[in-house]
């Protein structure tokens, strides 16, 4: 009886859209803008990424590159930061310094980060001082974080200041930049390094805001790799990949791009961990990441300035790993249920268009998780954001813990039924909820 009626539900949920779609108001002018900010600091740094090391000089600048929208109802804002990874604690106080300030909703703000391995720590460790408490015997340079912060805010207000009518395009393309990295062994365990047959998503997908003369004003490119060309015997700050791609993309399009990694947990760049950016073939990635990035660039055919922003969120819980212990600061990212102790992991959606939706959250997601909830989802285009909002651990597919490794032994605080616990409250979102919400009028 159950089970009938679910079909049911699911058979007439087509229906109850096609209701919904005709309720919609009119949708207005879709307005954008773009901000970057330099965020490379003047003095040496502790880099994140290896172990603790200290910054000798700057292979390349660091950025904060900021893309507002405004549909005349809501504003969004999305930021990609050239640094490694921070802290919900740090997330959270800056949303709120936001949205003291601006009015502009937790949920409309998101912060994604490249996850280079060449860039100073920002913010407190978070969940990396359980993970790997002896590498924070130093002090963290509160200045450092005092610029990074503060470059956001005022970007985020500029971008406020700079809307202009534009119109969204979207499209995808391809790149063998990326490579799985969890080797396996002989004996059946996992370490870092490369592993050709193990799971790969090598999809770009682009979002494109054109102003309403058709020229080009910013590029959004989402692509899973790890910025780890540069390894820890390297001690010069750099974007590494996504850096040096993005910078590359900008000198050929002539506007900004925002990189936002995605389900990169288990990818790497095909060269990996090099002492420095000429044995690393850094500047290689120009070619193997950025000229498809451009190539497909070239192929969105069409923008659309019927743009309707609608943002939701869920709060998954999950079963943290045994043993595992927690850092006070992330009080709000716990909690205990008869005895067991879970991590309240938040999930963020956008939705822009009827075939565009992006979902989030604030994790290293193995890529093979993120290929099942796209292949799942209703929406031609979807694309998720990785280490978005903060860090809170790897999430390693279910099918990977057998074999151990780092992601899953060292810096995973979950247990081998996260991915369920993940994908499924996702993709009933996708395929429910979020499907039915705001639906475009397209005429």
């Amino acid at each position: 009886m159950n089970r009938r009626f679910r079909f049911i539900f699911i058979r007439r949920l087509p229906i109850l859209c096609t209701i919904l779609l005709y309720a919609q108001v009119s949708i207005a002018q879709l307005r954008a803008s773009v901000v970057k900010k330099d965020i490379t600091p003047t003095d040496a740094q502790m880099l994140l990424g290896y172990d603790a090391r200290r910054s000798t000089g700057v292979h390349d600048p660091i950025f904060h590159r900021i893309v507002a929208l405004d549909d005349g109802n809501s504003q969004f804002f999305l930021v990609s930061s050239d640094i490694c990874e921070i802290s919900p604690s740090l997330y959270d106080e800056v949303a709120a310094m936001l949205y003291t300030r601006f009015k502009i909703s937790p949920l409309n703000f998101w912060w994604t980060v490249t996850h280079t391995h060449s860039a100073p720590e920002v913010g407190s460790p978070g969940l990396e001082l359980v993970f790997l408490g002896d590498r924070y015997e130093h002090t963290i340079d509160s200045n450092y974080t005092a610029l990074v912060v503060q470059k956001l805010v005022e970007g985020i207000a500029e971008a406020r200041e700079k809307l202009v009518p534009a119109r969204l395009g979207v499209g995808w393309g391809f790149s063998q930049a990326n490579i799985n990295r969890r080797a396996i062994d002989t004996d059946g365990k996992a370490s870092l390094g490369l592993n050709p047959d193990g799971p790969v998503d090598r999809r770009i997908g682009l979002l494109r805001l054109d102003k309403a003369d058709g020229s080009p004003l910013v590029l959004i490119a989402n692509y899973p790799v790890h910025g780890t060309v540069l390894g820890k015997k390297s001690l010069e700050i750099s974007g590494d990949v996504p850096g040096i791609v993005s910078e590359y993309v900008e000198q050929k399009i002539g506007v900004p791009m925002l990189f936002i990694n995605g389900a990169a947990g288990d990818l790497a760049p095909i060269y990996s961990v090099y002492p420095d950016p000429v044995s690393g073939h850094l500047n290689q990635f120009k070619v193997l990441l950025g000229d498809k990035i451009i190539e497909a660039n070239k192929k969105i055919a069409s923008a659309n300035n019927k743009v309707k922003i609608i943002t939701r969120s869920l709060l998954i819980e999950t079963p943290r790993k045994p043993g595992l212990g927690w850092t006070d600061e992330l009080g709000k990212y716990t909690t205990t249920k008869a005895g067991v102790h879970m991590v309240k992991l938040p999930v963020y959606f956008l939705k822009l268009t009827d075939d565009i939706t992006i979902w989030s959250a604030p994790i290293e997601l193995f890529c093979e998780v993120g290929s099942k909830i796209r292949d799942r989802s209703p929406f031609s285009f979807t694309f998720y954001f990785g280490y978005s909002n903060g860090w809170l651990g790897y999430l390693p597919s279910e099918d990977q813990w057998k074999y151990g490794g780092y992601e899953v032994n060292t810096a995973s605080p979950y247990t081998p039924s996260a991915e369920r616990d993940l994908t499924e409250p996702v993709v009933s979102y996708l395929q429910g909820e979020l499907r039915c919400s705001g639906t475009v009028n397209k005429q």
